[in-house]
């Protein structure tokens, strides 16, 4: 008895611990139209919310008939047409009022370039240690504090 209390136990444990890593894990898509219009709800008849720029982050909440519910960089919650987005182009939006994006993912390393507040980056490559390799639409890459931007 006391062995099957045990083995339901550590069963439970284990798919709470399969499950949360699926419930924490974000998804992210980007806006591959030049612009895209986010919704109130799941239809183009609905209002529309704002209008967001090609390459804007998107956080997927739920995928619905063609349709995706998102949440945005300020947090809000909208409704955008799947077909604008995609989740092969990764892309992280500046959030604080200055990045420093680096020549290594070390805070010691010297200074790339400056991104102001709200300036997508191409997301190439998630590094250990709290560091993402990113790549401005001028063509400068480097290394850039997750701590510093929004989209991963």
């Amino acid at each position: 008895m006391r062995a099957r209390v045990a083995a339901r136990w550590i069963a439970t444990l284990c798919a709470a611990h399969v499950f949360a890593g699926h419930v924490f894990a974000a998804e992210f898509r980007a806006v591959t139209e030049e612009a895209a219009v986010l919704y109130d709800a799941p239809s183009a008849q609905s209002k529309k919310l704002f209008v967001v720029n090609q390459g804007y982050p998107l956080e997927v909440i739920v995928v619905v008939e063609g349709w995706i519910k998102v949440r945005d960089a300020n947090g809000g919650l909208s409704w955008v047409d799947a077909k604008q987005v995609s989740a092969k182009l990764r892309t992280v939006m500046v959030k604080t009022p200055l990045a420093q994006v680096r020549q290594a993912a070390d805070d010691n390393a010297s200074m790339v370039f400056q991104a102001q507040q709200n300036v997508v980056m191409e997301l190439s490559e998630v590094v250990p240690g709290g560091w993402l390799r990113v790549r401005h639409r001028d063509g400068v890459s480097g290394f850039v504090r997750v701590t510093q931007v929004w989209g991963v």
